[in-house]
């Protein structure tokens, strides 16, 4: 089967996203930009920081298509495994948003991000094998670096977040209480 098909399909699933992620957004009730701030808040940025990664999938993914020749039933299923998590990208950033950037909201939006990472990396080597040891995926991947380095940065997200008290604030070790308030200052929730 050739790409184009399983291309399509993925296009549609992140511009689906993205229209899912923009839709949680509140429409301000006031016409000026104070309104426009205490309907939105926070919620713009975080919708704006998972556009971002949606964005950068897809360009990606546009990339390892052109260097795939053939699409073998395992690499449609590793495909949808990497749509699965992205598709709950705008569930963990509403949360994330809502709560406040809360712990438990923010590793959950960070582990979304890392399966994304891992399922990618699972995509480009279900394609290498199909493709074979000398193909274009795999002289492409080389080494993969910044595979390698991205997973451990979601990794340490997960952990910074986990280190964070229940209103957002990240706690020491050598402090006994957080130095910010209840409620981090960005925090808007609805």
């Amino acid at each position: 089967m050739k790409t184009g098909r399983l291309e399509a399909f993925s296009d549609g699933v992140l511009a689906i996203i993205i229209t899912v992620m923009l839709l949680a957004l509140p429409v301000p009730k006031g016409t000026g930009f104070t309104e426009l701030w205490n309907a939105v808040g926070t919620a713009l940025l975080t919708y704006a920081l998972s556009f971002t990664y949606v964005g950068i999938y897809w360009n990606n993914h546009h990339h390892v298509f052109q260097l795939t020749s053939r699409v073998t039933g395992g690499v449609l299923w590793a495909n949808l495994h990497l749509l699965f998590w992205l598709s709950l990208l705008p569930l963990a950033t509403a949360w994330m948003d809502y709560t406040g950037f809360a712990r438990e909201p923010v590793m959950s939006y960070s582990a979304v991000l890392l399966l994304a990472a891992l399922a990618f990396v699972l995509l480009q080597r279900t394609i290498a094998r199909s493709e074979g040891p000398d193909s274009r995926m795999q002289r492409a991947l080389g080494r993969d670096k910044k595979g390698k380095a991205s997973l451990v940065l979601y990794l340490a997200g997960i952990a910074s977040a986990a280190s964070m008290n229940s209103s957002g604030c990240i706690r020491s070790r050598h402090q006994r209480r957080c130095q910010c308030g209840s409620r981090p200052a960005f925090a808007n929730p609805r």
